[in-house]
């Protein structure tokens, strides 16, 4: 409750038009406050930008597409090479940089193919995926921060 009050006031000092400098180890925090972020490495910056700037930096996004019917799990996987496969959960993952554009092509692709996917959900890198690509630190446990 505490941080999510800091979180307020901050926001209001900056729709008031002040400049706030945060520094953080809470990658959430800097995605949910920070016009800018900057991602320090051995004490240098190694990348700055908006949030989503700094996410389409790396690869990992993708689309999920789920599947209750097999057949049409299968036909989907057959014409989607590229994607992944999780034969258990009848899920497809297709890599995508998360654009309208690479989203709209395979609805479009899933139209004109007469296939009904039961769920689709777009993934994106988060910050913490963003910190362990730039700083090389990938054995590190998703949200540990140096």
């Amino acid at each position: 409750r505490s941080r999510h009050n800091m979180w307020g006031i901050i926001r209001e000092l900056v729709s008031d038009g002040v400049t706030v400098f945060l520094t953080t180890q809470y990658l959430e925090e800097a995605d949910e406050l920070a016009d800018r972020i900057a991602v320090l490495n051995d004490g240098k910056i190694a990348a700055e930008g908006t949030a989503e700037e700094l996410k389409r930096l790396i690869p990992g996004g993708h689309i999920r597409l789920r599947f209750t019917d097999p057949a049409a799990y299968q036909s989907a996987a057959s014409a989607l090479a590229e994607a992944s496969r999780d034969d258990e959960a009848l899920a497809l993952r297709v890599p995508s940089d998360g654009s309208q554009r690479e989203l709209r092509s395979v609805l479009d692709w899933l139209e004109a193919a007469d296939i009904e996917a039961d769920e689709l959900t777009v993934h994106t890198p988060d910050l913490d995926d963003v910190f362990f690509a730039l700083t090389g630190d990938t054995d590190q446990p998703k949200g540990a921060v140096r």
